[in-house]
C-alpha cells in the first residue's frame, strides 16, 4: 500500500479545518517565496495561496499520489517529489518567507534537530507553521497497537508501533524553538468530527493516516481480517449516538514560529 490521495480528500473538510486555523495564525501578509511541506492532495497549499496571494508557492511532498492529485488540483503551483527529511537537510538559494508543515512533521524523526533546521532555512521575519496530530493515546491509536499485538501478525507489526515519532510536549518545541525565534506560538486543540458512517467512519478515516504502517506491513489477504478486528474494537470504543453517526475527538498540536 501506498499514501492514496483519493482515501484522504473522503475527509477533505474535516482534514482541513486545523490547516485554516493554522495558516490564519501566521503573522503579516507579504509573503513572497513559501513552501508547503508535505502537501498531500494540495489542500493545504490551496489555503497558503489563498493567504498570500502574492508569493511564489511550491509544495513538496514523498508521495507520487499525492503529488499527481495536487498538480491536477493546481496546475500552476511548482509541486515536487521529494524526500523530505532530506529536503531539510538541503540548502536553499534564497530563503523562505513562510514554510508550513501541516500533519507531516509526526512522521519525521528527531525533532530536536529537524525544526531548528527548518527554521534555518527561513527569512528574518519568516515564519515555520507546524500542525501535528496529538492523538497517539487516544483510543483509535490505542486500539491500533493492541489489534497490532493481539494477532497472528504481532510480531510483524511491532515497527509499525513506533512509525510515527512520539510527539514532546507543547512546551518543549517553545523552549526548543525560542532561542532561534524572535517569537514562538504553541497551543492544542481537540477537534470533535461528527462522523455520518459511524464507527466504520473512523476506520475510513485512519486509512487514509494512522493506519497506514500497519496495513503497509500486512499481506494484502491479512487487511480485511485486520480491519474487521480493529473495527469492532473501534465500535466498542465510540459508541453510535442516536443518529448513528460518532464525535471523533482529534487533539492537535499548533506551532508557529518567527525568525
Amino acid at each position: 500500500m501506498s499514501w492514496s490521495a483519493s482515501q484522504y480528500t473522503r475527509f477533505e473538510d474535516e482534514r482541513t479545518r486545523p490547516v485554516r486555523d493554522l495558516v490564519a495564525a501566521i503573522p503579516g501578509s507579504d509573503a513572497r517565496h513559501v513552501v508547503d511541506i508535505g502537501c498531500g492532495p494540495g489542500n493545504s497549499t490551496e489555503v497558503l495561496m489563498a493567504r498570500f496571494p502574492g508569493a511564489a508557492v511550491s509544495g513538496l511532498d514523498n508521495a507520487p499520489d499525492m503529488i499527481a492529485a495536487a498538480r491536477k488540483r493546481l496546475p500552476d503551483v511548482n509541486f515536487a517529489l521529494v524526500d523530505l527529511a532530506a529536503w531539510a537537510d538541503t540548502p536553499d538559494p534564497a530563503p523562505y518567507d513562510v514554510i508550513l508543515a501541516n500533519a507531516v512533521l509526526q512522521w519525521l524523526p528527531d525533532h530536536a534537530k529537524l525544526f531548528p533546521k527548518l527554521v534555518g532555512k527561513l527569512a528574518t521575519g519568516g515564519t515555520l507553521a507546524v500542525q501535528m496530530p496529538d492523538n497517539l493515546d487516544e483510543p483509535a491509536h490505542q486500539l491500533m497497537r493492541k489489534v497490532a499485538a493481539e494477532g497472528p501478525w504481532a510480531q510483524r507489526l511491532a515497527s509499525a508501533v513506533d512509525a510515527r515519532a512520539p510527539r514532546a510536549p507543547a512546551g518543549w518545541y517553545y523552549e526548543l524553538l525560542r532561542p532561534h525565534c524572535a517569537r514562538v506560538d504553541v497551543w492544542l486543540t481537540t477537534y470533535h468530527h461528527p462522523l455520518a458512517e459511524g464507527p466504520a467512519g473512523i476506520v475510513e478515516w485512519f486509512k487514509g493516516s494512522g493506519l497506514r504502517p500497519f496495513l503497509d506491513a500486512l499481506e494484502p489477504a491479512e487487511r480485511p481480517d485486520y480491519l474487521v478486528r480493529y473495527q469492532a474494537e473501534i465500535a466498542r470504543a465510540y459508541p453510535a449516538l442516536a443518529d448513528g453517526s460518532v464525535l471523533l475527538p482529534f487533539p492537535r498540536l499548533f506551532v508557529v514560529a518567527t525568525r
